[in-house]
């Protein structure tokens, strides 16, 4: 929550129901792109 709230704020801008769930919908695809780029990537070895 801490990073969601530190990339999109503590609340939503939008005012229609239907653009707060667009800006939603971005902010967590933003946190899952951060997420996947901080993973390791696994390597079968042998």
């Amino acid at each position: 929550m801490l990073r969601y709230k530190t990339l999109i704020g503590p609340s939503l801008r939008s005012r229609t129901f239907d653009r707060q769930k667009a800006e939603a919908a971005v902010a967590v695809r933003c946190i899952n792109r951060f997420t996947a780029l901080g993973m390791p990537r696994s390597i079968r070895i042998g």
